[in-house]
């Protein structure tokens, strides 16, 4: 298993993936920095920044011609190829060591179809830029719950967030992809052109190439009545938070954080640090209802004290997407993991370890699914776990990669008390080894990528994520 580590020296770049090389082969429109460039530093740091990632260049293309060009320099130098599609990493994926990074955040057009209800995203876009666009309409694809995230690798990996019981998983929205393949050739993949590459894109992570466009269907979604409940953390309440969301209607979903309440003026000063449970609602269905599908969460709050911060309001849908990791440079580790549910037993040891914990931030979060995600056959799509009820993830943030890597067995002993079901959800996986690997894709699924990957990228190009080697 691999964790942050201390930052590495400059690895030296094949001859092949000097930058003289680079700007020759892709000329003056596609810039490329290199480590001995004034800009290096920024071009490689992703957001909040505290992991160390050194690339043998950052390339930033301009269109899908110029990914494809750089994917077939990177595979003749034997390179690996990384890809930031635009959004934050808390764990610093999207570069990698000695790698060519591939920075998409130039490839952000949308063009959105009303009559459609459709529309084509680019590989670098942000889900809160999409997600404002088409609010313009009334429309929305659903994505997570922070703006800053990336469309290009929540897509990949499955994608859960505020409208995942009312709409399904981001995947379940996608309609088809425009792909640069490791051998640098550009192809459609949708239900009718590559189907085997199509179903693999969805959940299998950026194993199989570059996705320089999405085509993801639009829904009506405008109003919706959501935001943060905050109340203090009881086992009880923890419990009941969660089970609230699990017997809701499908039209409310909700993401629970369980965490020291951070110093934010909205929260009683007398609360900041102490632990409690961040309830981020949506819900999605006809107004009028939203009172009565929301009554079981404040009737948790109410048992528990009273809510601390009730910010649930009627807004657009786009104004939910707020927030983003927190300010760095800060490095986080976690374990991501599935359960069925969560009892007042299992809460009242995530309370005690996190009280325990001495870790800057630690949360636990967990993501009460269901609905729409368990409609779809566990075998329509490489993501396999339509089944659980709740994705988790146990995280601790450090200052630096030494300290993040400290708290790893804490992180670890926490998730396996917690996890109630086999299997992992790559959207939330530090590393990409084998063991993670296998817990995300199980059975049937694993062999159906390991061919998927063995014809489209037999080289391995694409090895930075949750990898399925062809080997």
């Amino acid at each position: 298993m691999s964790h942050p580590t201390n930052p590495p020296t400059t690895p030296a770049p094949t001859p092949a993936l000097s930058a003289a090389a680079l700007r020759a082969a892709l000329g003056a429109t596609t810039p490329v920095v290199a480590p001995d460039d004034d800009d290096y530093g920024a071009a490689r740091a992703i957001e909040p920044g505290g992991v160390e990632q050194r690339p043998a260049a950052v390339v930033r293309p301009a269109d899908t011609d110029a990914v494809a060009r750089a994917v077939r320099l990177a595979r003749d130098a034997g390179a690996e190829v990384s890809v930031r599609s635009g959004g934050h990493s808390v764990f610093g994926l999207g570069s990698a060591d000695g790698a060519l990074t591939l920075d998409l955040r130039g490839l952000d057009g949308v063009e959105i179809d009303v009559g459609g209800r459709t529309a084509w995203a680019g590989g670098g876009i942000t889900a809160g830029a999409y997600s404002r666009a088409a609010g313009e309409h009334g429309l929305a694809t659903p994505f997570g719950d922070t703006g800053t995230v990336g469309v290009g690798g929540i897509t990949l990996g499955g994608g859960v967030g505020l409208l995942s019981r009312s709409l399904g998983m981001t995947i379940d929205s996608l309609l088809g992809a425009e792909v640069v393949t490791a051998d640098g050739e550009v192809v459609r993949a949708d239900a009718d052109h590559e189907p085997d590459l199509f179903w693999a894109l969805r959940g299998g992570g950026g194993n199989f190439g570059v996705v320089t466009r999405f085509r993801f269907a639009l829904h009506e979604v405008s109003q919706v009545v959501g935001g943060v409940l905050l109340m203090p953390a009881t086992p009880e309440a923890v419990a009941g938070v969660v089970a609230a969301a699990d017997a809701a209607p499908p039209g409310l979903t909700m993401v629970v954080m369980v965490m020291p309440a951070p110093p934010m003026p909205m929260i009683p000063a007398d609360w900041h640090g102490r632990l409690v449970v961040m309830a981020n609602a949506c819900w999605s269905g006809p107004l009028d209802e939203a009172d009565a599908a929301l009554a079981p969460l404040r009737d948790v709050a109410a048992r528990a004290g009273g809510a601390l911060l009730d910010g649930l309001r009627t807004a657009p849908y786009p104004s939910l997407l707020e927030g983003g990791p927190q300010g760095g440079p800060v490095v986080a580790t976690g374990r991501t993991f599935f359960a069925d549910g969560l009892d007042e037993a299992a809460a009242t040891h995530l309370l005690e370890q996190l009280e325990g914990s001495d870790a800057m931030m630690r949360a636990a979060q967990l993501r009460v699914l269901g609905g729409a995600v368990a409609d779809v056959p566990a075998d329509a799509t490489a993501y396999a776990h339509r089944a659980a009820r709740v994705i988790g993830n146990v995280a601790a943030v450090a200052p630096d990669a030494a300290t993040a890597a400290g708290y790893t067995p804490w992180v670890d002993a926490l998730a396996a008390r917690l996890r109630g079901a086999d299997g992992a959800y790559v959207n939330f996986s530090v590393d990409g080894g084998l063991d993670v690997a296998r817990a995300a894709y199980p059975g049937a699924t694993w062999d159906r990528l390991l061919d998927v990957k063995r014809r489209y990228d037999p080289q391995n190009v694409f090895r930075g994520n949750v990898n399925v080697p062809p080997a």
